[in-house]
């Protein structure tokens, strides 16, 4: 009987990730989405999409081309910037730096056990503006870029929830 269980669970795993694979895109919608869900996540309103911000993105995907390196822009907005050896979609990339959000304790307001500043910036209550662009590397890599605006201020990405309702 728990053989059944787990092979049932582990079909479905696999049918979402076959349609993960098949329907996921890279749309303004897809982007928003899934920096959304995580903001409201922790309380913090939704963000908007902004053409001046994803033709920053673009143009800077376009300079990577031929490298496909991680370096940032060093720009006024906030970044975050995802890489793969293969396709990747928009959704993988944020899926990528939400990851990170088992190593932020927001107590001491700090990385604890790995990288979260990725995470961070998709959820801060200050960024209000995403603009992001996918650019297919000359070495069969994916460069996907993200900007935020403004970029992250104040001491803290979110104010806490009420006790007994706190996501971490």
């Amino acid at each position: 009987m728990e053989l059944c269980k787990i092979s049932s669970v582990l079909i479905s795993l696999v049918a979402l990730s076959l349609l993960h694979s098949i329907f996921a895109q890279d749309s303004i919608k897809d982007y928003l989405n899934g920096h959304n869900f995580a903001r409201a996540a922790v309380g913090n309103g939704p963000m908007v999409w902004d053409d001046e911000l994803a033709r920053f993105a673009q143009d800077y995907a376009a300079k990577h081309t031929h490298d496909c390196q991680l370096v940032h822009s060093g720009y006024k907005y906030g970044e975050n910037l995802a890489m793969s050896w293969g396709e990747m979609f928009g959704l993988d990339a944020v899926s990528m730096w939400v990851g990170e959000k088992p190593n932020y304790d927001y107590n001491s307001n700090s990385c604890v056990g790995g990288e979260c500043g990725h995470y961070l910036q998709v959820i801060w209550n200050t960024s209000t503006h995403l603009g992001c662009a996918k650019a297919r590397c000359n070495n069969g890599g994916t460069w996907i870029g993200c900007n935020y605006n403004p970029p992250p201020s104040g001491d803290r990405p979110y104010n806490p929830p009420p006790r007994g309702d706190r996501p971490y």
